[in-house]
């Protein structure tokens, strides 16, 4: 059967426009998950790297100390030496986990330093902190996690600070059932433990860790003692907001924290995990609420948000 020249020609040219469609989508289709994937302005820092920053990293470095604004990687780490405060990092920089969202390195740690706690104090002394942070990589090869680790660090530190707060971000000490009440008898101001997300990227991003033992340590904590108790969620793995707000009821009702910190996730390399969506500081506003709603009492959402950020202004 023969198609008269004229249906050629149209059909020619339906099939080139249809070509041309389908090429402009997915040309469109890959603009938008690249600008999905690009960074926002809202994340953006200069970088500042003056005397104040140098001083507390050649600090840092004199006394052989680690902090997980350097290990983790920061994006808020010149903003914090600048002001002459840094969240020490104890037990060494390896950690025996390798959580995928974490810029630490996994692998078999060095043996515990035992005269690093002395260098903590020593090193909150000289820069003159009124707010110690400490926290650490999870040594789950050591029999108590490194519960004990933290209780000499908190003694140095209160014998030459008597009058600084000390906050302390620990692992969730997997296998060690007498870890809270080891780091109670020591009396930390403020205890911290990030839950990190929801129950359903577990396994992705926390391989190794549980939700419920996260809950669980921060409800020992609370329930046998005053300690005010902390966590931390990061955001743009994936979540959705009705896996947020369980995780805000949660909190509230059985570990019953007093803080929550909430950030958004930036992927350290393309090894980790990727960033799934980037929030905008409204839609951390908007989870702040929620939170608050849920019946927590001290919230703080934003884009570089992180669990140590500013510690000593939202503990007051």
């Amino acid at each position: 059967m023969l198609f008269p020249l004229y249906l050629i020609i149209e059909l020619t040219l339906f099939a080139s426009i249809f070509v041309h469609i389908t090429d402009v989508q997915k040309m469109n289709s890959k603009e938008m998950k690249k600008r999905e994937n690009k960074k926002p302005e809202w994340l953006k820092i200069t970088a500042s790297f003056g005397k104040d920053y140098r001083r507390v990293d050649s600090l840092i470095r004199d006394l052989k100390l680690n902090t997980v604004c350097h290990s983790a990687n920061c994006p808020n780490r010149g903003e914090c030496y600048t002001r002459g405060t840094a969240t020490f990092l104890i037990m060494g920089s390896i950690c025996t986990r390798g959580c995928r969202f974490c810029d630490i390195a996994t692998g078999k740690p060095n043996r515990l330093d035992l005269d690093e706690p002395k260098r903590v104090a020593d090193a909150a002394k000289i820069l003159g902190l009124k707010h110690v942070v400490v926290t650490s990589v999870d040594r789950d090869d050591l029999s108590d996690g490194g519960a004990n680790h933290f209780v000499r660090t908190i003694e140095e530190i209160r014998e030459v600070l008597p009058k600084t707060t000390i906050e302390i971000l620990t692992p969730d000490f997997r296998n060690v059932p007498e870890a809270p009440q080891i780091i109670i008898a020591s009396k930390p101001d403020v205890f911290n433990h990030n839950v990190e997300t929801v129950p359903r990227l577990y396994k992705t991003a926390r391989p190794g860790a549980s939700y419920e033992r996260s809950l669980n340590l921060l409800k020992a904590i609370k329930d046998n003692s005053d300690i005010i108790t902390k966590s931390g969620l990061m955001v743009g793995l994936g979540e959705t907001t009705e896996e947020m707000i369980e995780v805000f009821k949660d909190m509230a009702n059985i570990s019953r924290i007093k803080i929550l910190t909430i950030g958004q996730y930036l992927s350290p390399s393309k090894e980790h995990l990727p960033v799934v969506r980037y929030l905008h500081p409204d839609e951390f506003s908007e989870l702040r609420h929620l939170a608050e709603e849920a019946g927590i009492p001290k919230v703080i959402s934003g884009p570089l948000i992180r669990s140590s950020y500013r510690a000593e202004e939202f503990l007051q």
